[in-house]
Formats: structure tokens, sequence, C-alpha cells
């Protein structure tokens, strides 16, 4: 038996998602857009703010706030099965795509919000995909200079304090 999810009221969240066997499901920009296109819509069917992402070849990491007493479990089961169920579609595919269910840590505070903020920021820099998290396509972070807020919500001013660079500026890194 699995252990409950620790859910909380007015609460944002860490969310992992990550594919099934460690493949990479998004490892072209069409499926990782396709990804997308899937968390647009739902954000016409329930009410949540997206804080930051990073969309990797096999895994996804989101900062999720949902908002008006949405569920969690309800929005991530929802993105992640319509993707699934597209997924398996395109290439003619069974079975999971994703393994075991999503992962949520609950943010505490203003500091683990921040660290967690720059965690998922730098994740294709760690990966050695890119050497400025900016310039990867399918990061929060790309999307936030750009202005896109159809996925994420426009940065709370104490992010565009401690990111530097975040708005209308290049990020640089020593």
């Amino acid at each position: 038996m699995r252990t409950k999810r620790k859910l909380k009221n007015n609460a944002r969240y860490h969310v992992i998602a990550r594919a099934n066997r460690g493949e990479m499901i998004l490892g072209s920009t069409k499926l990782k857009s396709m990804f997308l296109d899937v968390v647009k819509r739902a954000h016409k069917r329930y009410k949540f703010a997206v804080q930051n992402f990073c969309i990797m070849g096999n895994h996804v990491h989101f900062i999720i706030e949902p908002l008006n007493g949405e569920n969690l479990s309800k929005i991530m089961q929802w993105i992640l099965s319509v993707f699934a169920m597209k997924y398996n579609r395109t290439f003619s595919f069974k079975g999971h795509v994703f393994y075991d269910r999503f992962k949520s840590k609950i943010i505490n505070d203003f500091r683990q919000y921040v660290a967690t903020f720059i965690y998922i920021m730098e994740n294709p820099v760690r990966a050695g995909i890119v050497k400025n998290p900016a310039l990867f396509e399918f990061n929060g972070v790309n999307f936030l200079k750009k202005g896109f807020y159809e996925v994420i919500n426009p940065p709370d001013l104490p992010i565009t304090l401690l990111v530097p660079g975040l708005l209308n500026t290049r990020i640089t890194r020593k």
C-alpha cells in the first residue's frame, strides 16, 4: 500500500514526474511542445499557478500552486494521463508512459522556494545541455525572459530580485 500524498491548503509544491524505464520520451522539441500544450489545456480546466518548470528528456519539474481549492493530485493526474494518451496514440504504443506516480514536496518557506526555483532553473546546466539556463528552450526562465505566460505565471517580485537578470536582460553565469 502506497503512502498518502502530503497536501496542504495554499501550498506550493515541487513536482517531479519521471518517464517509465528512464526512456527519453520528451527527447524532441516536438514532444516537449506537446507536453506544454497539455499544460496549457490544463490551465483551462483547473486553477493553478506554475512558478517554474523544466522539461528534460526523461523527466519534468514544476513549482505548482493549486488555486481556489484545487487539488494537486487531480491537476497532475490530468496532465500526465492526457499527455500519456497523446504520446501513446502518436506512436501507436500501449501502457505506462510515466514511472510510478509523480513525486511532490511541499515548499514550506521562502528560502526553500528560492532554492527549488534555482534547482529547477539550473537542471539543464547540471545535465550539460546548456551553460546558461535561459538558453534552454523548455525552461521556465526562458519563458519568463520572453514574457510567455501561457504556461508559467509572471515571476514574484522577490524572485526577480534574487535571480539576477530574470526579466529583459541576459542571465550571466560565472
